[in-house]
């Protein structure tokens, strides 16, 4: 059985069980209109999914929970429920709510797929409003239709890979909304390592230009492949995110930082400067008094990471922190990008969770207004 399956019968017979057991909590999948993503001109659908955590008790008590919101990776088809099940993430909160480790909270993964892959969790004019979708869709969605606090010092973000990305990116920008932040691996922070205008896979995606159409890309270059195929699919979806350009009708309907004659590397300065302007390491300036608010904030980094644009990044970005004196934690540890992740080992587990559990209000306040 391929292993999205496997994945996803995985899902739904624990989630039937889980259903059936007062000491479990139960999952829950839901589909909802986001309206920061209708009208976006690259055909996203804006109806998404959205995979619920509820802790044990929730449906014949009336108190009201903190709520921790997961952002999933990208590019893999590792989305919402696939991250539930891979990392068998109800386990892991049944577990922690059971045992003392802490207090029941509610668990949202919301869906932020696209169709070439990922969306960063970035506003484009191309693709659609995906920090908005997080910062406003999800959370109003949530807050209305569950018993949440809704309050930013009871919501917490988090987020792995790409996500740890946009859990950052969005803590910056939403810091009303969201009170405690934790990235898990943050990819693509800034340029570093592999991440840099001189990597081939920029040169690899200068070779599909004006060569194959949109359907033969997908055919090809999204696809599973090579490592270098991967992150040429990540640099056309950053592409699409930082630096769109319909009116121009260019390749993918966005502009690189880097095209090639033959040999010879050109940059485009003014493109390079839409995607540095988007790096979340280049936006903490820029955003000190919503940093500064936060309740909490850490990240952390695998020292055996395999993308080493990850920990190299995550220490810039801890630095740049520190001397702007934004109060965070920053940890490496032994692990890499994603094998000390899941499990009662893993970090979600050991930290994360007991993390938003000192950080998270869970006493109701009066409800603030999502923007």
């Amino acid at each position: 059985m391929k292993p999205f399956l496997l994945c996803l019968f995985v899902f739904l017979s624990l989630g039937r069980l889980s259903a059936q057991n007062p000491q479990k909590g139960k999952l829950i999948i839901e589909k909802f209109l986001a309206p920061s993503l209708q009208g976006n001109h690259a055909g996203e659908d804006p109806m998404r999914r959205i995979t619920i955590y509820l802790p044990p008790g929730y449906e014949e008590s009336k108190q009201r929970y903190p709520v921790i919101y997961f952002l999933h990776g990208g590019m893999d088809v590792l989305g919402d429920s696939i991250v539930m099940a891979w990392w068998r993430l109800h386990e892991l909160m049944d577990a922690a709510i059971l045992k003392g480790h802490i207090h029941p909270m509610i668990l949202v993964l919301p869906n932020s797929d696209a169709k070439l892959g990922a969306g960063f969790y970035t506003n484009s004019t191309l693709t659609g409003n995906w920090s908005d979708y997080i910062g406003k869709d999800v959370v109003a969605y949530i807050d209305k239709r569950y018993r949440t606090i809704a309050n930013r010092n009871s919501r917490g973000l988090s987020g792995h890979s790409m996500g740890g990305n946009g859990a950052l990116k969005i803590g910056m920008l939403y810091p009303e909304v969201f009170g405690t932040v934790y990235a898990h691996s943050p990819a693509n922070l800034g340029w570093a390592a592999e991440f840099s205008l001189n990597a081939s896979f920029f040169k690899g995606m200068d070779s599909y230009r004006n060569q194959y159409s949109i359907a033969e890309i997908q055919d090809d270059l999204f696809k599973r492949g090579d490592g270098t195929k991967f992150y040429m699919k990540a640099m056309a979806n950053l592409a699409r995110a930082y630096s769109p350009d319909e009116a121009g009708k260019t390749f993918l309907s966005a502009k690189m930082p880097v095209s090639y004659s033959g040999d010879r590397m050109m940059v485009d300065e003014e493109t390079k400067r839409k995607w540095e302007a988007n790096f979340p390491i280049n936006m903490i300036e820029s955003h000190l008094p919503g940093l500064k608010s936060l309740n909490a904030l850490k990240l952390d980094w695998g020292r055996n990471e395999e993308a080493r644009n990850v920990p190299i990044a995550s220490l810039e970005f801890s630095k740049k922190l520190e001397v702007n004196q934004v109060k965070h934690f920053a940890e490496e540890y032994l692990g890499g990008h994603i094998n000390k992740i899941g499990g009662y080992d893993g970090r979600i587990y050991t930290e994360m969770l007991p993390f938003f559990d000192t950080y998270l209000k869970f006493e109701s306040k009066e409800p603030e207004a999502v923007r």
